[in-house]
């Protein structure tokens, strides 16, 4: 299990990297969406800049994955990314989805890896008032 958590950190910072510098340096060139919607969100976020927002958080996380320091912050900023990703897909684009599918199973493993380092956030405690 050790192995396949460390080619999925790797495959999943090789994929945040080079897709987070893509938004900025453009080297992939992607056809715009044939949905309607999905072209009117697109053009909203990049008029806006808001895009590289997201390009620079997938930019970040890709490299924290690579240099293996601060894995579960990462692992938290994709977290996010990755549902947007998916609810971008499911919503505008289905047929598209195959990346963020890949993306989110990547995500699952590297995060069993590093679920220790969840346990304060995901365990259920009731807190005390007072």
């Amino acid at each position: 299990m050790r192995i396949v958590a460390l080619v999925a950190r790797y495959l999943l910072g090789i994929m945040f990297t080079v897709f987070g510098l893509n938004g900025f340096l453009q080297f992939i060139h992607q056809p715009p969406p044939t949905n309607p919607l999905a072209l009117q969100f697109f053009i909203a976020i990049s008029a806006t800049h808001f895009s590289a927002f997201f390009f620079a958080v997938q930019l970040v996380a890709g490299l924290l994955l690579l240099s293996g320091y601060f894995v579960p912050l990462a692992l938290v900023l994709l977290a996010a990314e990755i549902y947007n990703i998916l609810a971008f897909h499911l919503t505008m684009a289905p047929a598209t989805i195959g990346p963020g599918l890949l993306a989110a199973i990547l995500w699952v493993l590297v995060f069993l890896k590093y679920r220790r380092s969840f346990d304060g956030i995901l365990g259920a405690r009731r807190i005390s008032q007072g």
